[in-house]
């Protein structure tokens, strides 16, 4: 199997292109310093990845952006900060500020080149519209939670996103799917017969971090610590 074979790549978004764990760090940490509570990065991202699962569970529909409200209000009795309302709304709020990866841009724009380019995203459209901008809007085609009614992992995000693209004509053997999240994206994509390439972020770092853990974890067609990677092998096969 090589990357040439594919037509098609689908991107998971939030911990895939855009560092939402940077942006959850740069908002909890003068938090936290401001309310005296001494907090290593790792245990504000367990958190937030413990709560986000939860809400998942709870609110299996809803984009993540609004799940954000009351998975600030578990982190905040479970590490001892603040929950005002304005502290709680201000989570979801920091969304526009969230950066890209370093090697985002540079990568989507030399894939896009090779590929029909795809965002699967579980952000509502408000959301995506900034992470657009961040990105320097990189993509053929979106789909968003708020579209389809659901977030990943539900299997139904994959075959309204495979409805959206049919006109193309592209089949199941066309798509790779690339994705930071086992939780979200890797397990379910490879139950569904996709191909998959796993951008592992937190390559060398233990756990999780921000991201839900999943119950096993997926071994991938492809597997990269960067999408840099992924664009250097693409170029490789020429």
């Amino acid at each position: 199997m090589n990357l040439s074979d594919f037509k098609i790549l689908t991107f998971d978004v939030v911990g895939t292109l855009i560092d939402f764990e940077a942006g959850i760090l740069e908002y909890v940490r003068p938090i936290a310093q401001r309310a005296g509570v001494q907090l290593d990065d790792e245990v504000i991202l367990l958190s937030y990845g413990k709560a986000e699962g939860f809400e998942h569970d709870r609110t299996p529909g809803l984009p993540f952006p609004l799940m954000m409200a009351p998975a600030y209000q578990a982190m905040a009795a479970e590490l001892g900060l603040p929950a005002d309302k304005a502290t709680v709304e201000g989570f979801r709020e920091s969304i526009p500020a969230w950066p890209a990866f370093p090697d985002t841009v540079d990568a989507l724009k030399r894939l896009r080149k090779r590929y029909r380019i795809v965002a699967m995203t579980n952000s509502d459209n408000w959301a995506l519209g900034h992470f657009m901008q961040t990105m320097q809007q990189p993509f053929d085609d979106t789909v968003t939670a708020e579209d389809v009614g659901t977030c990943k992992p539900d299997p139904q995000f994959f075959a309204y996103t495979r409805g959206r693209q049919s006109p193309q004509g592209y089949k199941l053997e066309d798509y790779l799917h690339v994705a930071q999240s086992q939780y979200h994206d890797i397990g379910v994509a490879r139950q569904l017969g996709y191909r998959t390439a796993w951008i592992e972020r937190r390559m060398g770092k233990r756990g999780f971090g921000g991201s839900p853990a999943p119950s096993v974890v997926t071994r991938p067609d492809f597997h990269y610590a960067s999408l840099v990677e992924l664009a250097d092998a693409v170029d490789r096969e020429g």
